[in-house]
């Protein structure tokens, strides 16, 4: 066989080749079979290759990919019994992430990079309030409100329920049951930490494919420990990942090794009650983003967790044992014979009932593409520590990584809620003003009237007082002689 990345031994070597890692793939099996044993051992022979490497670490122990591994018994046992030598045990280059920014780098991106299919996947709305979110997305764009974060959003669907009447002519009626709605869940995705993923600095697509000095490809491990408590967000970060790359990296056609590599751990979750609109979009994204460099491979307990559009395109398979302890069981370790090239030594559907730790079918592609025979196969072990490393030591390299002092502190410029901010503050002062105008003027009528009132009354008092006068003789000249001066005449 050609250069391969050594995957472990059978009758023969049996191994990936570099050119076919970008047609995707699938790690499958039980719980406690291997599966993050060799999605470990994946990540470093990629790493030595000089392919950087994006996974997520649901259970935590991948952080050990850092540091060189220690001798062990079992490691000692599984060498003797494959030919390896230039097996050295050591660390390789990685940056941590993380949503929450607790273990790692925080990973960022905005409300409109996210888009609102995407964004409706992630609050589980309804076609009626997915229209609506789409009509929000509408409305800033040609206004050019840029949406950033969830107080954005939650601005500009304010504006948009205000102004419902506005936009119904132009779009349709806007509901404010579906407002409400999706209010409602923009607060609930806050209180799982969504509001940690939405802001800037967004994360630059090119730090995750990145080389040290020595030309090994770092490994980025996104921390999903915590992360899985909101499978919704966990799931929804990794279709805007892949949709992101498939975007914005360039056409590069069949390399000799892939750009990058992504291993999606717990990949159900990212099915799991996914819309129709959106599986057919992640089925376009897997089939074609080959042809950017990218390789994917889904790490879950069964293949059929994945879509068959979406297994149909994973060509290079490494399957673990599967218990079959009922019917259903049963029909799943049948399928998952079944997804593979027959063997004339073996009985599949056998086999995968018997495989013990560190074992697994393995079938990977050919030079031309094609799937060969599937064998079973002895793992190779990792050279990094196998299981976690201290806190301590993740946080020294943190400190020091590539991205250290990019990503670290978030920057919130102005945007479609300061926007709209400012906008109602200056409509507010406008009106305040226009009603203080309106009561000066009010306030100055009613003095007019009130000083002409008066003057009137002043007069009247004063004829009523000379008619009283009239009586007199001297009252009589008094009131003529007044009179007389105030109508000029004497």
């Amino acid at each position: 066989m050609d250069e391969m990345i050594y995957i472990g031994c059978s009758e023969s070597d049996v191994g990936l080749l570099p050119r076919m890692a970008n047609r995707h793939g699938l790690i499958a099996g039980a719980t406690g079979t291997g599966k993050t044993v060799t999605l470990q051992g994946l990540a470093e022979s990629f790493s030595r290759l000089g392919v950087p490497v994006f996974l997520a670490d649901v259970k935590g122990d991948l952080s050990g990919l850092s540091q060189p591994g220690k001798p062990h018994p079992k490691v000692k046992e599984r060498l003797d019994q494959m030919p390896l030598d230039d097996f050295n045990f050591q660390g390789f280059p990685v940056t941590f992430w993380d949503i929450f920014g607790k273990q790692g780098h925080p990973v960022r991106t905005t409300i409109s990079d996210m888009g609102p299919l995407l964004l409706a996947r992630l609050l589980n709305l309804n076609d009626t309030q997915q229209g609506v979110l789409a009509l929000v997305f509408r409305v800033a764009d040609e206004n050019g409100w840029l949406l950033l974060d969830l107080k954005d959003l939650r601005s500009i669907l304010q504006f948009v329920a205000e102004n419902a009447a506005d936009f119904r002519t132009l779009y349709g009626n806007v509901s404010a049951a579906s407002v409400g709605a999706i209010q409602r869940r923009l607060i609930t995705l806050e209180d799982q930490g969504g509001k940690k993923l939405f802001g800037e600095p967004a994360l630059n697509l090119q730090d995750l494919i990145q080389n040290d000095d020595n030309g090994l490809g770092v490994i980025n491990i996104l921390a999903a420990d915590q992360l899985m408590n909101s499978p919704q967000l966990y799931s929804t970060f990794l279709f805007w990942l892949l949709s992101e790359l498939f975007e914005q990296l360039p056409e590069v056609g069949d390399q000799d090794k892939p750009k990058l590599v992504l291993f999606f751990d717990e990949a159900h979750l990212m099915f799991d009650d996914a819309p129709e609109a959106l599986l057919d979009k992640i089925e376009q994204v897997v089939r074609l983003i080959r042809s950017k460099g990218v390789g994917v491979y889904f790490v879950t307990q069964n293949p059929l967790d994945i879509p068959d559009s979406v297994l149909g395109q994973l060509g290079n398979r490494v399957q673990h044992a599967l218990r079959a302890y009922t019917a259903k069981d049963q029909k799943a370790l049948r399928a998952a014979a079944q997804t593979f090239r027959d063997n004339p030594k073996l009985d599949t559907e056998q086999v995968i009932s018997e495989l013990g730790l560190g074992e697994a079918l393995v079938s990977t592609l050919d030079q031309k593409g094609r799937p060969q025979v599937v064998q079973r196969t002895l793992i190779r072990p990792p050279e990094s520590q196998i299981g976690p490393i201290k806190p301590a030591l993740r946080k020294t390299i943190i400190s020091t990584s590539l991205v250290a002092g990019v990503y670290d502190t978030a920057v919130d410029r102005k945007s479609a809620h300061e926007i709209l901010t400012e906008r109602a503050t200056q409509q507010a002062e406008a009106q305040q003003a226009e009603e203080v105008e309106k009561a000066r003027e009010k306030e100055l009528a009613k003095e007019k009237k009130s000083s002409g009132s008066n003057r009137q009354g002043v007069m009247e008092s004063f004829f009523k007082s000379a008619a009283r006068a009239v009586g007199s003789t001297i009252g009589r000249q008094i009131i003529r002689g007044v009179l007389g001066s105030i109508m000029g005449k004497r």
